[in-house]
């Protein structure tokens, strides 16, 4: 086994007998459920994983987007902007050694499939090809779907495949991240043979993710105090706001005041903000103006206008992004975005409102929509793993052993009426961890 977990093999193994062992415990997780020792720490993890998402080692990735939906989605995608970088970096390697460029979003579907054409071809028969969902929720162990997993460059070789079809592969992926916000907004994976079992085969892609996050920071230089302020308040408890080109981390009450006058650019008076933000009506209004003082000397001059309270220029929230993307239908582009319920340790009412609307909003349309795909990345997240209803609608349109069980056990877990009353109040909170 190789001195660092993340490298699948060390110069001088023998691929062909690291095969042969992969192969056995592969046959042994898939028949009793337990991980012999050879395996590395990270791919049995993976393997636990995909069991529990209810992937077959007889699977296949499923291609969700084609033509002119394909073309729409990457090309408004973050990573487009370096598409040429990659090509520079990498193409000519993956071309001469019959490799495989690719490159992924957040959710581990294929924006990018590029290199040598037989090697393409042949990958197209495990539907390795652009708009297909190779998410590790979705076909088990492979490397741009756990490097986005689990946030972190990654090798993957042979064997350590989930699925039996891509297990003659070997493949090393590394995520990218939004150079101002910090999220995963994908992997760029190189995928091929044998020979990518090297070490170098993972510093390389990770250096190539690094050059490509320095490259979309020079490509977003500092805004103007003009440009429209950016509020970050899906999944965290306390909110994140770019402004000038800055970023600014709000307290939890700033960030629920600022949620709140992003939903109402027209703006609120007092009164209707405090029974927007407090529970207890004992407090006064003496108290509400101090925490709006403190916000304006947290945004500068300019920001926070009164009388009725508002904000001087449009901000942008993922908030808003989610719901226009679910009014538009797109529905995946919306999950995408939604990176969990928003300030969740937050009990302003108002707040708590917003939080259920678009939580219950999401939930419906995954429910209607009956993929499988998107029903088992919700299924899967903190917010969702006790969410009762999608676990249903999952098991009804992907019926699998593992998922029944899961979904078994959630009744019964569940049975007790005031345990299931209290979890319903705001789907996914009661395990939610600010960020």
């Amino acid at each position: 086994m190789p001195s660092d977990p993340w490298v699948a093999l060390e110069p001088g193994d023998d691929p062909a007998e690291r095969v042969r062992i992969l192969r056995r415990a592969h046959q042994t997780f898939t028949e009793a459920g337990t991980v012999p020792r050879p395996v590395r720490a990270v791919v049995a993890d993976s393997w636990r994983r995909s069991a529990r998402a209810g992937v077959g080692p007889d699977g296949t990735a499923s291609v969700e987007l084609t033509d002119g939906d394909l073309g729409t989605y990457r090309s408004e995608h973050p990573l487009a902007r370096v598409m040429p970088l990659f090509r520079e970096l990498m193409g000519t390697f993956a071309a001469d050694g019959e490799h495989l460029l690719a490159v992924c979003d957040a959710h581990g579907r294929l924006l990018w499939v590029e290199g040598h054409a037989a090697t393409r071809k042949q990958a197209g028969r495990m539907n390795f090809v652009p708009g297909a969902r190779w998410a590790e929720s979705a076909v088990g162990t492979n490397a741009p779907g756990t490097a986005v997993a689990v946030d972190r460059p990654v090798q993957v070789f042979a064997a350590e495949h989930f699925i039996r079809r891509v297990q003659p592969w070997t493949c090393a992926a590394a995520p990218v991240h939004d150079p101002r916000t910090g999220r995963v907004l994908g992997a760029v994976d190189i995928t091929g043979g044998d020979g990518l079992a090297h070490p170098h085969s993972l510093g390389f892609v990770q250096a190539v993710a690094r050059a490509a996050e320095a490259q979309l920071a020079l490509l977003t230089p500092e805004r103007p105090r003009a440009d429209v302020p950016e509020l970050t308040a899906l999944g965290r408890d306390e909110a994140r706001l770019v402004v000038s080109g800055g970023g600014i981390r709000l307290s939890r009450r700033h960030s629920e005041i600022l949620v709140l006058l992003a939903r109402h650019p027209e703006g609120l008076t007092g009164d209707e903000l405090l029974c927007a933000l407090y529970e207890d009506e004992s407090v006064t209004p003496v108290t509400l103006r101090a925490e709006l003082a403190r916000l304006r000397g947290v945004l500068g001059p300019g920001l926070l206008a009164s009388r009725p309270y508002r904000l001087t220029v449009p901000l942008e929230s993922d908030v808003s992004v989610v719901e226009r993307r679910l009014a538009s239908g797109a529905l995946t582009a919306a999950l995408a975005a939604y990176t969990g319920p928003l300030l969740p340790a937050s009990q302003a009412p108002a707040v708590v409102r917003l939080r259920e609307r678009l939580a219950d909003g999401l939930r419906a349309a995954l429910i209607a929509g009956q993929d499988p795909d998107l029903l088992a990345d919700w299924a899967h997240t903190p917010w969702g793993e006790d969410d009762l209803a999608v676990w249903r609608a999952l098991a009804a349109v992907r019926p699998t052993a593992a998922i029944r069980a899961r979904l078994t056990a959630l009744e019964k877990e569940l049975t007790a009426p005031e345990r299931w009353a209290r979890r319903q109040v705001v789907p996914g909170v009661a395990r939610q961890t600010g960020r």
